[in-house]
């Protein structure tokens, strides 16, 4: 019986591993902080990784 071995997962390439990122939306609110809203990248919902695709071949079949 053959070891299952997991898929590594490969960095979103939409986002370079940087998937949550925060966006000024220029001025200030009335305490003096910047106003800012978290953005996500939409390829990976967040996480900064995207899945492998494993193709799984059988013996007599091209």
């Amino acid at each position: 019986m053959t070891d299952r071995i997991t898929a590594p997962e490969r960095v979103c390439a939409n986002c370079d591993g940087f998937p949550t990122v925060r966006v000024t939306l220029g001025g200030r609110d009335r305490r003096g902080n910047l106003r800012t809203i978290t953005v996500h990248c939409p390829a990976c919902h967040g996480t900064g990784t995207r899945p492998v695709h494993v193709v799984q071949l059988v013996r007599g079949q091209a």
